[in-house]
């Protein structure tokens, strides 16, 4: 994707050869920086406090992490405590599991003089490997933009709904929500995306407008309560959320409000889309939507927002009582019947054990 026109990916290695590069998002939309990541401490602390976010890129960015740790020091106990630091840091996106334990496989038999060039290999392999499943998910997901079209006659735009931030900047490179999005506007179909603003944290109005608007996507944000009364007045055709960990039988968990949005488009009948990388798919679960870990944020921030003044400024204020708590689970669970379909980078399919074993087989097999 591009930034003022410019490719850009979200992680990069520097010219060094060896440092990190990434955007660090809590800036966004207000500013564009970078920040150059030298351990796998700073690795840990661009996941833990989100300067990078969305399930993808904390794979991506915990891979190189271990990468780091490996060029300060290949010893078995490094190995072993820069993967216990990097595990701990958000609970709930399975991405930041399997990508430790792609690091894992891949150096735990290799002598430690050879685990440095070894991590570093692997961590840009999958780094690759998240870009090629996400333009192959926009493909997918383009068709399916293309049936609602057809369907809606071609008339007027496609107005698509989506909540939190799926795009590019939640991956390494095009996103997976948002991967149809920019697959359909390139293609020419004239289509609108409503825009949660996505409380806490506003990732869509802050980093999906930020995004969209880089690209030249039409698009509107809205307040995350709009949603349903759009869809009353047929002016959604079609949802499409992203997640960070899916079931085996196809429940998702994804931003909190993503459970009210699928409710909501159950009611209208507006079909609702879930678009993942199979990194994302956690085969271990099934049928127990209180099994995945439910992460628990600070509530500043919930009680605070920030925000640029007239004059320039970024300054963050407080919105409710001094002294009134605040709770902040940062994910829900959307069980499986309210999906229409799980969109991968093999294909779409019904969010079903079934269907997800048809594109999958050899991770479904006993």
């Amino acid at each position: 994707m591009r930034v003022d026109g410019r490719p850009q990916r979200t992680i990069w290695l520097e010219p060094d050869g060896w440092a990190v590069g990434i955007i660090d998002q809590t800036r966004l939309p207000h500013d564009f920086v970078t920040v150059r990541l030298e351990t796998v401490e700073q690795a840990a602390h661009a996941i833990r406090d989100m300067l990078v976010r969305g399930a993808p890129l904390i794979g991506a960015t915990a891979a190189y992490g271990m990468a780091l740790a490996m060029r300060s020091d290949p010893s078995n106990d490094t190995l072993a405590t820069a993967h216990r630091l990097l595990l701990a840091t958000r609970p709930t996106a399975v991405n930041l599991r399997w990508a430790l334990e792609e690091m894992l496989a891949a150096l735990g038999t290799l002598p430690p003089p050879q685990r440095a060039a070894a991590a570093y290999a692997k961590a840009a392999e999958i780094c690759d490997q998240d870009v090629a499943i996400c333009e192959a998910i926009g493909d997918h997901g383009l068709e399916v933009f293309r049936q609602v079209w057809q369907a809606k006659g071609g008339a007027d735009r496609l107005n698509v709904l989506t909540h939190c931030n799926a795009g590019w900047l939640a991956t390494v490179d095009w996103g997976t929500a948002l991967a149809p999005v920019y697959k359909a506007h390139d293609a020419g179909l004239p289509v609108h995306v409503w825009v949660d603003e996505t409380r806490p944290r506003n990732q869509g109005a802050g980093l999906t407008a930020w995004e969209l608007q880089q690209h030249g996507v039409p698009h509107t944000v809205i307040v995350d309560n709009v949603g349903g009364h759009l869809m009353q007045r047929g002016l959604v055709d079609l949802c499409i959320t992203g997640t960070d960990r899916t079931t085996a039988n196809g429940d998702v968990c994804n931003k909190i409000g993503t459970y009210l949005k699928a409710l909501a488009a159950h009611d209208n009948s507006v079909p609702f889309h879930v678009a993942l990388p199979s990194p994302t798919i956690d085969w271990t679960l099934t049928g127990d939507p209180a099994a995945i870990p439910i992460e628990q944020r600070d509530a500043a921030e919930v009680t605070d927002i920030a925000g640029r003044t007239e004059d320039g400024r970024v300054e963050t204020v407080r919105l409710t009582p001094a002294g009134s708590p605040a709770a902040n689970y940062a994910f829900d669970v959307t069980p499986a019947r309210l999906v229409s379909s799980l969109i991968t980078e093999r294909g779409s399919c019904p969010a079903t054990r079934d269907g997800l074993a048809g594109l999958f087989p050899e991770q479904a097999a006993p």
